[in-house]
C-alpha cells in the first residue's frame, strides 16, 4: 500500500447522528494511517473532513452551511484538502456537491465508507509523492468508544431516507468487531457502544457456529479492558427477549434501552410504516422491564408528521408518561426527498411544529427530572470519563465529589441535582 509523508494535520467534524460521528472517526482512523494526526484547531489543519447527515432536513443544511463557510478556510490554506463524506453527501452527490462548493477537493458518500482506504490512497496519491512510513497504531477516541457493526437498512419506514443513502443491510463479522475492540480497549477505552441503523438485527457467526445481536452482547462485554457495552438503535420489531435476556446475563451490559418509538398514535405509526402499534410497543418495554428489573428506558418522538392531529400528538405524549420514559429525543418531522411520506402533503404549519415541540421538550424535562430526584441517596455506578466526572449506567452525567482519574468505575451516592447533572459524593468505607 502507498504511504504518505508524517507530519499533517486533520480537523474533523461529524454532522447528525452517532453513526455519522462514527463514519468520520473510521475516516479519520484511516487517514491517521496515512500520517495525519487530529487537531482541534482548524486553522492549524492540513485537511478537513466533514461527515454530513441528511436524515433531517436541519442537519443537512448545518452540514452544507459549515461546507460554504470553509471556502475562507480554502483561502487561507490552498494546499489543503476539503473531504466531505457521509449521508448528504452521497443523496447530494460528488458532481453537484463540487459544483455548488468548487473548494471541495474529494466526496466520499455513505456507501463508500468502507473503500474509505483505498480511495484516500488514490486521492493522496494524486495530490503529493508518499514517502515510506508506517502506520500508528489504532486509538480511541477517550474512555468511550463506537463500534460499528452493520450499515445500511432493510426498514422500510415511509419518513426515512437512509436506506437509500446507506444501502442494504450488512453486517460486518463478529471476529473483525471483537478484533476492532481489543485495539481500542488496549489504548484505554473502557466503555462502547455498539452502533446500527437497526442495531438489533445484527446477525452472523462466531467459532462456526451462527451468532445473533444478543450473542454480540456477551462477546463484546468478554473482551479484556471493557467496563460497559450500550448499544444504538434498536428496532422495537427486532427487540424480542433473546437480547433482553443477553442483557440480563451480562453485567457490563448496561441497563438502559433506547427503543426509538416515533409516535404514540396508531394511526401515524401506520402512515410511518414502522411496522408495530402502540399496545405491541408498550408489550416490549413491559417484557425487557420483566427481564431487566431496574432498566431505564429511553426513546425518539417524531412530531408533526402529515396529518398528524392534536389527538394523535396527545397520543405521543401520553405514551412517554406511560412507558416510564426517563428521557427522549425529540425531532420536527422534514419531507425527505424520494421517500413514500415526501408525496404526502406537509400540512402541519411549521408553528404548530414548533408549539409541539416546546409541549415535549417540557414534558420529557419533567420526566427527567423526577427520574433524577428519584435517585437522591441510592448508589449509582460511575464511569470516570474527565476528572471528577462521568456517567452512570442510565447515560446522565455524574459529578463527583472528588477527582477520581479517568477509567475507574466508582460507585457514588447521589445527593442532588443541577439540572440533568446528578451530583453524588463517594461514601467513605469502614476497613
Amino acid at each position: 500500500m502507498k504511504t504518505h509523508p508524517a507530519g499533517r494535520k486533520l480537523f474533523a467534524h461529524a454532522f447528525g447522528c452517532q453513526m455519522s460521528a462514527a463514519d468520520v472517526a473510521e475516516m479519520s482512523g484511516a487517514l491517521a494511517k496515512r500520517g495525519f494526526a487530529l487537531t482541534s484547531e482548524l486553522d492549524e489543519a492540513d485537511a478537513v473532513l466533514v461527515g454530513t447527515c441528511t436524515v433531517r432536513d436541519h442537519a443537512e443544511h448545518r452540514a452544507l452551511s459549515y461546507i460554504g463557510r470553509l471556502r475562507e478556510w480554502k483561502t487561507s490554506h490552498p494546499e489543503g484538502a476539503i473531504i466531505v463524506a457521509g449521508c448528504a453527501a452521497e443523496r447530494i452527490g460528488g458532481g453537484e456537491l463540487k459544483r455548488r462548493f468548487p473548494h471541495v477537493d474529494l466526496v466520499a458518500g455513505s456507501k463508500s465508507v468502507e473503500s474509505f482506504p483505498s480511495i484516500v490512497d488514490s486521492f493522496l496519491s494524486k495530490r503529493a509523492p508518499a514517502e515510506p512510513k508506517t502506520s500508528p497504531a489504532v486509538s480511541a477516541s477517550g474512555i468511550s468508544a463506537t463500534l460499528t457493526i452493520m450499515r445500511g437498512c432493510d426498514a422500510a419506514c415511509s419518513y426515512c431516507i437512509v436506506p437509500s443513502v446507506r444501502g442494504p443491510e450488512s453486517h460486518r463479522p463478529a471476529g473483525e468487531i471483537l478484533g476492532e475492540a481489543r485495539l481500542k480497549a488496549e489504548a484505554g477505552a473502557r466503555e462502547f457502544t455498539l452502533l446500527g441503523q437497526a442495531v438489533n438485527g445484527w446477525h452472523g457467526a462466531f467459532e462456526g457456529r451462527p451468532a445473533g445481536f444478543g450473542d454480540l452482547l456477551g462477546l463484546v462485554a468478554s473482551v479484556p479492558g471493557v467496563e460497559r457495552v450500550r448499544f444504538m438503535s434498536p428496532h422495537p420489531l427486532r427487540f424480542d427477549e433473546t437480547v433482553a435476556r443477553a442483557m440480563a446475563e451480562h453485567p457490563k451490559v448496561v441497563p438502559a434501552l433506547h427503543l426509538p418509538a416515533q409516535s404514540g398514535s396508531d394511526r401515524i405509526l401506520a402512515l410511518m410504516r414502522r411496522g408495530y402499534d402502540r399496545a405491541s410497543y408498550l408489550a416490549t418495554v413491559a417484557m425487557a422491564r420483566r427481564l431487566l428489573p431496574g432498566l431505564t428506558v429511553t426513546t425518539d418522538i417524531l412530531l408533526g408528521f402529515p396529518t398528524e392531529t392534536e389527538a394523535d400528538f396527545a397520543d405521543s405524549l401520553s405514551l412517554l408518561s406511560e412507558m416510564g420514559a426517563v428521557s427522549a429525543f425529540c425531532f420536527k418531522y422534514s419531507p425527505r426527498q424520494g421517500t413514500p411520506s415526501s408525496l404526502l402533503c406537509d400540512d402541519v404549519p411549521r408553528e404548530v411544529k414548533e408549539e409541539r415541540l416546546v409541549l415535549l421538550h417540557a414534558l420529557v424535562a419533567e420526566l427527567s427530572a423526577a427520574y433524577l430526584d428519584s435517585l437522591v441517596g441510592r448508589e449509582v455506578s460511575v464511569l470516570v470519563d474527565e476528572p471528577g466526572t462521568g456517567r452512570a449506567a442510565d447515560g446522565f452525567r455524574v459529578r463527583l465529589d472528588e477527582p477520581v482519574l479517568p477509567g475507574r468505575v466508582v460507585s457514588a451516592v447521589v445527593s442532588g441535582r443541577a439540572g440533568n447533572i446528578l451530583m453524588a459524593h463517594i461514601p467513605r468505607r469502614k476497613a
